[in-house]
């Protein structure tokens, strides 16, 4: 039985991932990483949610590309549970870079700049708590059993 606690995390596939016609792939690899999806959908993001969604960026030379990137087309925001799913996702997501993410991730296989770069994945339990929150209320996730993995 695999280790580590239960967790659910945020994962959105970035307006330039929706564009290239990724967002499949992208699931795709999460499930077959046994990892749940509990919640989804397609979504615009405000420049409000996006200055919430990035507010520890705010000041940073950076955060205006970010804002401009994540409100520029749709974004499928996905609520992805499974043991570890934090640490699981951040590393199927790869490096920030594609151009230094490791073969096998998402970044590293089909990313191809570091801004735009397909995928945002939560980065603790207390990020994923607040941007979960952001995206979905508590009556859009919906429990159900995956027939290839227990998670209890």
């Amino acid at each position: 039985m695999a280790e580590g606690v239960v967790e659910r995390t945020l994962v959105l596939v970035k307006p330039d991932g929706v564009a290239r016609g990724l967002v499949g792939e992208i699931v795709g690899r999460l499930e077959r990483k046994t990892l749940k999806i509990v919640a989804a959908k397609l979504v615009h993001v405000s420049v409000a949610t996006a200055e919430q969604h990035y507010a520890e960026h705010r000041g940073k030379p950076f955060y205006p590309g970010l804002l401009q990137h994540i409100t520029s087309g749709a974004v499928v925001a996905l609520a992805v549970e499974g043991r570890s799913a934090i640490s699981v996702v951040r590393a199927m997501t790869g490096a920030t870079n594609p151009q230094t993410a490791a073969p096998g991730t998402v970044r590293g296989d089909l990313g191809s700049a570091v801004t735009p770069n397909l995928i945002h994945a939560s980065d603790s339990p207390e990020s994923a708590a607040r941007e979960l929150a952001l995206y979905f209320a508590p009556s859009e996730y919906v429990q159900y059993d995956r027939t290839d993995r227990a998670f209890a």
